[in-house]
């Protein structure tokens, strides 16, 4: 059976049929999009199953939907290294696109390790806050830097601290 509708039915077992908002089953590799507000509760359980086992979080993407949208997208690849098969998880996030008001998804940092990275840069180059993440902060940018650079509605400035940047 393959991992993607496995993985579906587990999660429908333990957390009810809410548990995946949808399936996308176009492009390079299927997902599967997962509400907000379960995605931390599912990373532990996909981690910790014996059948699915995702040991190793290899990438966490940031997309800006366009501005039109309203929303942003947060990509989850996972590996189970053991297993030797990889699931992406989806998650899609409604947001004014304010500054002052940033899309918030939980963290995954105390599941795999290596989300802390991820986190920060999803953080610093497109403004997405991950909720109980212990050191979010810029990792890339100047902790000064104003916005995002990767959102589609960036405005560069001409200068920073009187250098100019363009």
């Amino acid at each position: 059976m393959e991992i993607i509708t496995r993985a579906q039915e587990l999660l429908a077992t333990e957390f009810g049929e809410g548990a995946v908002a949808a399936v996308e089953e176009v492009g390079l590799q299927p997902a599967l999009v997962i509400p907000r507000e379960k995605l931390a509760a599912v990373s532990l359980f996909l981690r910790d199953h014996e059948e699915t086992y995702f040991d190793f979080l290899s990438c966490i993407s940031a997309v800006d939907d366009g501005v039109e949208s309203g929303s942003f997208t947060v990509v989850y690849h996972l590996a189970s290294i053991p297993h030797q098969h990889q699931l992406t998880l989806k998650v899609i996030i409604e947001n004014d696109r304010r500054l002052d008001n940033l899309p918030i998804v939980p963290t995954v940092s105390g599941i795999w390790r290596t989300a802390d990275w991820h986190e920060r840069e999803a953080f610093d180059l497109m403004g997405i806050y991950f909720d109980g993440h212990s050191d979010l902060r810029r990792i890339l940018l100047p902790e000064d830097w104003e916005g995002y650079p990767l959102r589609k509605d960036y405005e560069e400035a001409d200068t920073y601290h009187g250098i100019a940047i363009k």
